[in-house]
Parts: C-alpha cells; structure tokens; sequence
C-alpha cells in the first residue's frame, strides 16, 4: 500500500487540527470516573469513545500499549481493533510501545507494529535507543517502506534518566568521522538526524521523530538539546498533569507558525495530553472542547 511519509500526513492534521496529540491511557481511575468496569469490556468503552469522540478534532492519538497489555491477550484484541477504529475514522495513531532490542527480535518488532499486514499496524510506532540506534535500523527501514514513522526516546522528563541520557560519550558521524564528545541524548538526535537527512526529498523523509520531554528538571524551557538538524517531527510529552504548560512548549520549541504548528524545521512539534483531556470524559462534547481549549492556547 502506497502512503505519504508519516511527516507529512501528521504535518497535514497538525493544520487541520491544531499541534495536539492526546494520549489514550485507560487507567483504572480513570475507567472507573467515567463510571466503566475495570475489565475487558470497560476498557473497549474507554477506548472507543476517545476515538469516537476526537477523530476528526485532533491530529494524533496515542494509546498506551501498556495498559492493554495488562490485560493480556484480550486487552491487546482491544488495541488491534481500536488500531482498525482510528485508520477507519481518519486519525493518525503513535503506538506508544517503546520497543528497542537487536537482530531478528528487533525485526520482529518492527514488523508487529509498522508492517502492512500486521494486525497491530499503527502510523507510528515510540522506540528505545538505549541498546543502539544502529540497532533500530528494522524499524526505521520499514518505516520508511511502508510510509510509517518512529518516534525514539531522546530526552525524557523522569528523574531516573538523567543518569543515562546526560552521561558524556564519544561518538562518531556519519563515515565514521569524529563528532567528538556528545551528551547520550543528542547523539540520539545526531542520528536521528543522519538518518532523515540520508532520506530528504525521497519517499522515507522525516521518517525519524523525537521524543523530548516538557518537564525536565523545574522548567520546561531546558531539555538542552540542539534539534535544529533532526529533519523530523517531535513528540513532547508533560502538558497538563505532568505539569507542563503551553507557555512552556512556546519557549522550549518556539511560537506557532501559520499552520499552527510549533517548533524547529523538520516540525510538526507536537505537545502530548492524556489525564488533562480524559478526566473531561465521558461526554464527547466535554472531550472535544477539552482538546480544542488547549489547541488553542498552543496556538493562540
């Protein structure tokens, strides 16, 4: 099947419907607020009605693999059709699934979540570079066959990361050429970077998304990465519960532009809320006037 690049498709909702991507997170709290039982059916509901409620009205949603997965075999049978749900309504979904291994394993993900026949296809998939950029290659080259995108982890707003994703490596360029010394997080996005620009202007342009986290530290004006090369979308999670603010997104990744996106070239950029959005649930109107209070404080 013949698609754009996902950059380009998301960059299309982004101005249709604003920068906002809201994340599907069915949490037991939250199932039980909108009156749901904390079981299979509850989270079939849940699930539906957010995708009933804001295809249409957002331009990406994002469902948490994790919590259909803890409900085993059935809650990944309520992601499978939530997957076919949004494709038939016409949103755009990011599987939150943040998988990262090497090899054939790697592959195997790639396909789960990227392939065209795969029942759990979504149009973007979230990754884990921490065994390798290099070792995502399956991912990123399905991605780019089959007009997909990934979204790798780079600077993430838990306190736990800092240890890694701060930690000073050595790292080369492309050829092999010395960069010299770089912060783990923005050799991430060095790569990245690589990547895409190996891709512009071909059928795999803008393939590679960033995740960079709003609340890092106090602030979230101080992620500290130059992303000004990454020739891809960025994927902002902290708005709303986390804390994060829209004056936050403005002065980490810059005003909105004429579309209503944000952010650096290569954009979309595009801000994530789960709780803020969801606790306005059940009712679809409350649901939509949610997303579109924050769209437009975004681009306001």
């Amino acid at each position: 099947m013949s698609r754009a690049p996902f950059r380009a498709r998301l960059a299309d909702a982004v101005a249709e419907h604003g920068p906002l991507c809201v994340g599907i997170d069915p949490h037991p709290g939250l199932l039980k607020a909108w009156d749901l039982d904390v079981d299979v059916a509850g989270l079939e509901s849940f699930t539906h009605r957010v995708i009933d409620a804001l295809a249409g009205h957002v331009a990406l949603l994002k469902p948490q693999v994790a919590l259909y997965e803890t409900f085993g075999s059935a809650g990944l049978g309520v992601l499978e059709r939530a997957l076919a749900h949004a494709r038939e309504a016409g949103v755009l979904t990011l599987a939150d699934a943040k998988r990262g291994d090497i090899g054939s394993t790697m592959a195997a993900y790639a396909h789960a979540w990227l392939a065209d026949d795969a029942p759990l296809a979504a149009d973007a998939v979230t990754l884990s570079p921490y065994l390798g950029v290099g070792a995502l290659a399956p991912a990123l080259d399905l991605a780019v066959a089959t007009g997909r995108g990934v979204f790798v982890l780079t600077r993430t707003s838990n306190p736990e990361a800092a240890g890694v994703q701060s930690a000073q490596a050595w790292v080369a360029g492309p050829g092999g050429s010395p960069r010299g010394m770089r912060e783990v997080a923005q050799s991430v996005i060095d790569a990245l970077a690589d990547h895409n620009a190996a891709h512009a202007g071909g059928p795999g342009e803008g393939t590679a998304g960033a995740v960079v986290g709003l609340t890092r530290g106090t602030t979230g004006r101080d992620h500290g990465l130059d992303l000004s090369a990454l020739g891809g979308p960025i994927l902002v999670p902290g708005l709303g519960a986390q804390g994060g603010t829209p004056a936050d997104v403005a002065a980490a990744f810059g005003a909105p532009g004429p579309s209503g996106a944000l952010g650096a070239d290569g954009g979309p950029v595009v801000p994530v809320s789960a709780r803020e959005v969801l606790t306005s649930g059940p009712s679809h109107r409350a649901l939509r006037a949610a997303v579109d209070a924050l769209n437009g404080t975004l681009t306001g």
